[in-house]
């Protein structure tokens, strides 16, 4: 097992997020070690849930623009997914996402099922992913949705026929990673029967 001593941490930026540049030592498996500099961006853990209403055979989706995509290839930032956000200090992810739900999508959902907990960029992002599957219908519709207005969010609910969906994420009209793997488990795992 590699060991790790953490040299030295320098705050860079503390905006909407901390990035840092972590000095650190790490002993190898054949014992010889070495030191690296990383920089770490930190911004919390997050959450992300697919929502699904089995009955109608489909699923809610959000889109809005995301400046890192338009920086990379998007001509128009515009993305489409999951309902996500950020986990507030000493909130559990299921409550964070239940509030997110209600933000961004105007729905009230209870029962969510957890189905993993990964890293989303272990390179370079210290946050925890928290991935859910939900139902919703028409009657838990309590609010507009669209996002908070005061913290720049402009959220159009997209609400696809699963198999519409199924096939985008086919040809590659869906990308994002965090959609693609709720997408892929509600294939895998049947929530939804595809349509042959």
């Amino acid at each position: 097992m590699e060991k790790i001593s953490i040299k030295s941490r320098k705050t860079i930026s503390h905006g909407h997020a901390k990035l840092e540049k972590i000095r650190y030592e790490i002993e190898h498996y054949n014992g010889s070690t070495s030191g690296q500099e990383r920089e770490v961006y930190d911004h919390g853990n997050a959450v992300a849930v697919l929502l699904y209403d089995r009955e109608s055979r489909k699923v809610l989706l959000t889109q809005q623009f995301r400046l890192p995509t338009f920086l990379n290839g998007n001509p128009t930032g515009m993305l489409l997914e999951v309902c996500a956000g950020i986990v507030e200090e000493a909130e559990e992810p299921a409550v964070t996402m239940k509030r997110e739900i209600l933000e961004e999508t105007g729905y009230q959902v209870e029962n969510l099922v957890k189905v993993y907990e990964a890293y989303s960029s272990a390179g370079v992002l210290t946050e925890m992913l928290s991935l859910f599957t939900g139902t919703y219908s028409s009657g838990n519709k309590k609010a507009q949705g669209g996002g908070l207005k005061e913290e720049g969010e402009e959220i159009k609910n997209v609400e696809l026929d699963f198999d519409e969906a199924i096939e985008m994420l086919k040809k590659n009209q869906i990308r994002d990673v965090k959609t693609i793997i709720l997408l892929q488990y509600m294939l895998i795992n049947h929530l939804i029967e595809e349509n042959k």
